[in-house]
Formats: C-alpha cells, sequence, structure tokens
C-alpha cells in the first residue's frame, strides 16, 4: 500500500509501537530478583497482544469498540484475517486487562501464567506484524521482539 494515507502509516506505527514497548516491559520485569509483579507482566502481555489487534484493524478501517477483550478484537479481524482463529488462545490475556491492575479485584497471577502471558502476546506480535508486511505495510523492526 504505497498511496497509504500518511496519517493512517503514523497511527498504525503508533499502536505497533506502543504495544512493543509494553511487552519490552513484561520481559524485563521478569528480571527482577525479588517481589517480582507477574500480575503487571501479564497485563503488559495483554496490552502489547491488544495494541498490535488494534494497529491491524486501524490499518483496515475497521471501527473498533473501547474494549480491552481479545475475542471481541479477533473477531472484527478475522474480518479481514484468515490467521485470526490461529490466535483464539490469546483470548486468555483478556481476564489480565483490569483484574489485575486494581485492588480487591486482582487475582494472583504465577509466573508460569506471566511465562505464557509473554509467549501468546509474542506470537500475536508476529502474526500481526507479518500479516501488516504481507499486506504491504513496510513493518519498523519491533521493540519488542
Amino acid at each position: 500500500m504505497n498511496n497509504m494515507d500518511p496519517e493512517v502509516r503514523r497511527k498504525v506505527s503508533d499502536w505497533l509501537s506502543y504495544g512493543d514497548e509494553d511487552l519490552r516491559l513484561a520481559r524485563h520485569a521478569l528480571t527482577l530478583t525479588s517481589a517480582c509483579p507477574y500480575r503487571l507482566i501479564a497485563y503488559h502481555a495483554q496490552q502489547c497482544a491488544e495494541k498490535h489487534l488494534k494497529a491491524y484493524l486501524v490499518f483496515h478501517g475497521i471501527d473498533f469498540p473501547y474494549t480491552h477483550n481479545i475475542s471481541r478484537l479477533l473477531e472484527l479481524c478475522a474480518e479481514r484475517a484468515g490467521w485470526a482463529e490461529s490466535l483464539q488462545d490469546a483470548e486468555e490475556l483478556t481476564a489480565f486487562a483490569t483484574a489485575v491492575r486494581y485492588p480487591g479485584m486482582e487475582e494472583s497471577v504465577t509466573r508460569t501464567e506471566a511465562l505464557r502471558s509473554i509467549e501468546i502476546a509474542s506470537r500475536v506480535l508476529e502474526v500481526v506484524r507479518t500479516a501488516l508486511s504481507q499486506e504491504g505495510l513496510r513493518v519498523p523492526e519491533g521493540e519488542g521482539r
């Protein structure tokens, strides 16, 4: 898409960049030697996946609701993307969007769950970036990779 609107290109790039930062932060938090905040790692992994899916939707001009629901975002992506079904396990991340951020709502998150959330977010990142590249967007190398 060489004739893509520069403003759309910038917005897609911003969504990807913010998602990359979330994944980078999640990975870095794993290096903490004490009191590792697994709930925040899972939250930032969820944010990475959410922002990459939203970047894809912006690229295609598909309106999306204000939501953290990965399942809903995948449904919207599926209108244009055959790959969306291969990411159904990313729905697991939705629980980390809000329940782990606020006192009284938090659920404990284990190291295993935090690692899995990073694994899933990394896969979403790769699939979305590959799809965007194949669809004609020059995708810069992500920091989260």
